[in-house]
C-alpha cells in the first residue's frame, strides 16, 4: 500500500486530488499540503523517519505552479536527496512535460484529473515503489524518445520516427509518418540536440532528418526537399551544407 502526499495550492484541487486518491485500493494512506514548503516540511519528516517508519511517504501527487516553491523547484530539491519519494505532477498546464521528465517524474496528469488517468499515475507508483531512484528506467530520459502530451495521456515519440521539426515561436512541432505533436522546445534546442542524430537545419523554421529526406529537387534556382512525403524550401544559406550532407550520406 503507498503513502502518499498530494499538493496543491488551491483547496477545490487539493480535496478532489485526496478524494480521488483514498478511493484508490492502492493507496494506504494520502495526506495533503496547501504549497511546496508545507511539502518539503512533511518530506523532510518522513526522511527523517526512514523508509519503515510512521511518517515515510512513497509518492508525492504534485501541481506546478504554485506561489512561492512552485512544483518544479521541489522536485529539483528531491533530486538532491538519497532516498526521496516518487513524484507524479498533477498540473493544468501541459507545457512543462519535457521538465517534469527530465527531473525523474513518474508520470504527468493533466488537470481536470481523470479518474482512470490518475489511477494509471498510481499503478506506475505502486510498480516502482521501493526501487532505488537510479535504477528506475523511466525515470531517465531517454535521448532515443520525447515525452509528449496528447489528450491528457503522456506518450513517447522516437527520434528515429520523426521525419522533420517546424519552429512554432517558443514551440516545434514533430513531424512523423502518424501525425504530428506540438512540444515547448525551441527548434535552436533541438537543432543542437540532434545534430550528431543525423538532423540539420535546412531554413529557418525547419529542420529535417537526413535519413528520411526522399529526394533533392532543384528548380530555376530554388532548392526543395521531399521529406515524409511533403515538400520542404531549402534556404540559399543552408542549400550547399545540405547537398555536401546527402552526397556523403549517399
Amino acid at each position: 500500500m503507498l503513502r502518499a502526499l498530494a499538493v496543491d495550492d488551491e483547496r477545490p484541487s487539493l480535496e478532489e486530488l485526496l478524494y480521488l486518491l483514498t478511493a484508490d485500493p492502492r493507496i494506504g494512506a494520502v495526506e495533503g499540503a496547501g504549497d511546496a514548503t508545507e511539502a518539503l516540511r512533511r518530506i523532510n519528516r518522513a526522511l527523517e523517519s526512514g523508509p519503515d517508519g510512521p511518517d515515510a511517504l512513497d509518492v508525492v501527487f504534485l501541481d506546478i505552479q504554485m506561489p512561492g516553491l512552485d512544483g518544479l523547484d521541489l522536485a529539483r530539491l528531491l533530486t538532491g536527496f538519497a532516498h526521496p519519494p516518487l513524484v507524479v505532477f498533477v498540473t493544468a498546464h501541459e507545457d512543462f512535460a519535457v521538465q517534469a521528465f527530465d527531473l525523474k517524474a513518474v508520470d504527468y496528469v493533466l488537470k481536470p484529473v481523470r479518474k482512470e488517468r490518475l489511477a494509471e499515475a498510481v499503478r506506475r507508483a505502486a510498480a516502482l515503489r521501493g526501487t532505488p531512484a537510479a535504477r528506475i528506467p523511466v525515470h531517465e530520459p531517454d535521448p532515443d524518445q520525447l515525452p509528449v502530451e496528447l489528450g491528457g495521456v503522456t506518450r513517447f515519440v522516437a527520434v528515429d520516427d520523426i521525419t522533420h521539426v517546424e519552429a512554432q515561436g517558443d514551440y516545434a512541432r514533430l513531424h512523423t509518418g502518424r501525425g504530428s505533436h506540438l512540444v515547448r522546445i525551441p527548434l535552436s534546442t533541438l537543432e543542437d540536440r540532434w545534430r550528431a542524430r543525423g538532423f540539420v537545419r535546412i531554413h529557418r523554421r525547419h529542420l529535417v532528418a537526413l535519413r528520411h529526406v526522399g529526394e533533392l529537387r532543384l528548380d530555376a534556382g530554388t532548392v526543395s526537399v521531399l521529406v515524409g512525403g511533403e515538400e520542404l524550401q531549402v534556404s540559399r544559406r543552408h542549400a550547399r551544407e545540405l547537398r555536401d550532407l546527402l552526397m556523403r550520406r549517399t
